[in-house]
């Protein structure tokens, strides 16, 4: 038996949802609180068919253009034959979570504007690029008590009688 080219076609554990995490969806998941320019991960809920996007949106993340009663529109960059093309997907709020990505770079932006401010204040530089771990600084280990040679015994032919 050939393939079949359904849209849910090889979704079986794709969409199956983990361990100790079937069931009911919890109240939080639908209260979320999305804002347009928001990035979003599409992670889709198999129990929920309804607003359910395309298996090849599964994973990706996107930005939120359209905010609708169950709904959010979301902008996603699609690979087609070699070109990427921003394809705009509507889909329920079950099937999407929100990205965090986005966090550490804003906790580090207002981290350095402090920094800055208040380097400006003291009149000193301060550096605020992200660095690659440095080499350690050379340094020499004293030691306490000196090395103990060893050396082996000198061999000895014993003879058996």
């Amino acid at each position: 038996m050939t393939n079949s080219k359904g849209y849910r076609r090889s979704t079986r554990t794709l969409f199956s949802r983990e361990f100790r995490h079937r069931g009911y969806i919890p109240l939080s998941k639908l209260m979320t609180v999305y804002k347009i320019g928001e990035i979003v991960s599409v992670k889709v809920n198999g129990a929920i068919q309804k607003g359910m996007p395309h298996k090849s949106y599964q994973g990706k993340s996107g930005r939120v253009f359209n905010i609708s009663k169950r709904g959010l529109g979301v902008i996603i960059n699609k690979r087609v034959r070699g070109k990427i093309i921003p394809k705009r997907i509507n889909v329920r709020l079950e099937h999407v979570k929100k990205n965090k990505s986005r966090e550490e770079f804003l906790k580090r932006v207002h981290a350095n504007e402090k920094l800055r401010k208040e380097a400006k204040e003291k009149g000193v530089f301060v550096q605020l690029k992200r660095m690659p771990e440095q080499p350690k600084p050379a340094h020499v280990v004293k030691v306490k008590q000196h090395p103990i040679l060893c050396a082996p015994l000198p061999y000895e032919f014993i003879a058996y009688k």
